[in-house]
Order: C-alpha cells, then structure tokens, then sequence
C-alpha cells in the first residue's frame, strides 16, 4: 500500500475590487468539459514546478482573468483529498485586490460576476470558498492588512 503523501499543490486566489467603500468579489463559473461544470469559484491552479506560491498566484489570476493584482496577500492554507492520486494537498489561499472590472475569462470558464461578498458566498460551490471570505474580511477590512500588512503582503511578480 502506498503512503499518503501531503505537499502544497494548488493556490486559490480571491479577487477584490473595492469601488466607494463597497466590496465586489469575483466569481467564475466552469465550463464543460473539465472537472465540475457549471459550478461557481474563485481563481484556482496548479503550483507549476520551481514556482514560489505568490508567483503561482499571480500567473493563475493572469491566465484566468486576465487581471494583475494591486496588492496581494497571503490568507491561509486549505487540506483537501485527491481521491484518484490518493494524495492530501494543501491550497494555498490568497487575496488579490484589483482596481480593473475587465476580466477576460480562459477557457476553462464560461462567464463571471462581480458579487457582493454575501452573495459570493451563496454562489460559490465549496463551503472553504465562504470561509477564505470571511477570513479576507476579518483581515483586510479596508483593502490593506493593517498592523499585519508587513506579515501578509506578498510580492507582485510581473
């Protein structure tokens, strides 16, 4: 029997746009074919080899949306299982703050909505998409991290 490995294997990226004071997450939803068509989620990928995890997560939130973040930050860390490998991951959770509304979506969706974050929450498929939400609220009330920005802000790379 093989050992179950554990490693960090994916990053997820929730995108934020503050306009007048007034929060918009972004929700994408899948398309068909691929994995879970027709569900709504935040901008999600693969950590690509020699990759550092912000990299990761700029690279992804590119290729998805097409937006480059303002700011990023780091949020937490997510354990899931992949059943068919039979290995535990753990995802890399970030905060992009963007200023841009201009998403171009990749092929893997097929439309996306800017929502209120209580309203992102009741669209998003999984139940760790609404806690990331609520643990970006509790941290970056304002769009910045406040006394812990120094400890979260993580580096853009272009």
């Amino acid at each position: 029997m093989n050992p179950t490995t554990v490693r960090v294997g994916v990053v997820d990226v929730y995108v934020i746009r503050i306009v007048r004071g007034r929060w918009k997450v972004l929700v994408l939803r899948r398309q068909a074919p691929g994995r879970s068509p027709g569900s709504w989620e935040t901008v999600h990928g693969r950590v690509e080899q020699g990759e550092s995890l912000p990299q990761a997560a700029c690279r992804e939130l590119r290729e998805e949306t097409g937006l480059v973040p303002d700011r990023l930050y780091s949020v937490t860390v997510h354990p899931f299982y992949l059943h068919r490998t039979g290995e535990v991951q753990l995802a890399a959770v970030f905060a992009a703050f963007v200023s841009s509304d201009a998403v171009t979506t990749a092929d893997e969706h097929d439309t996306h909505e800017w929502l209120t974050p209580s309203a992102a929450i009741t669209r998003f498929s999984w139940p760790r998409e609404a806690e990331s939400i609520a643990h970006i609220r509790k941290l970056f009330p304002n769009g910045h991290g406040g006394a812990v920005d120094d400890v979260l802000r993580m580096p853009i790379d272009s």
